[in-house]
């Protein structure tokens, strides 16, 4: 039962729970990329190129036979997943380079004094106790 205990304790802690979230919306963000270029991007970009569609786009080694099917390299796909890592990589150097932008303005804000310690105060009651008084 120990190890059940172990697993929620872990389970419950922020950055699990952080870290399943961003994996979830990281895949749907996969998804929504991989739409866009293949649905949107590669399109036009195969029309520019005469009507080419990239996922078709396939060398074959070895032609089906009866026994086997073709052997075939399809680097069209691999195009359309090259672009996919190309914008995710894009959007992610942009989200990671906001993030570092607002940790300096946070860090480059200047900080309060921190307040005097109790030795500090009794020392400047005492200062202020044998100052002349006029």
């Amino acid at each position: 039962m120990r190890m059940m205990e172990e697993f929620r304790e872990f389970v419950a802690r922020g950055n699990v729970v952080d870290m399943a979230v961003g994996i979830v919306i990281g895949a749907a963000f996969g998804k929504i990329v991989s739409s866009f270029v293949g649905d949107i991007l590669m399109p036009p970009i195969g029309a520019l190129l005469g009507g080419v569609d990239f996922s078709n786009l396939a060398i074959t080694i070895k032609h089906a036979t009866d026994t086997s099917p073709s052997v075939v390299i399809g680097y069209g796909r691999f195009i359309q997943t090259l672009v996919d890592f190309l914008i995710i990589a894009f959007a992610l150097f942009f989200v990671v380079k906001t993030m570092n932008t607002l940790k300096k303005k946070q860090e480059e804000k200047p900080s309060t004094l921190p307040e005097p310690s109790n030795e500090e105060v009794l020392l400047a009651e005492i200062r202020d106790l044998l100052k002349p008084k006029s």
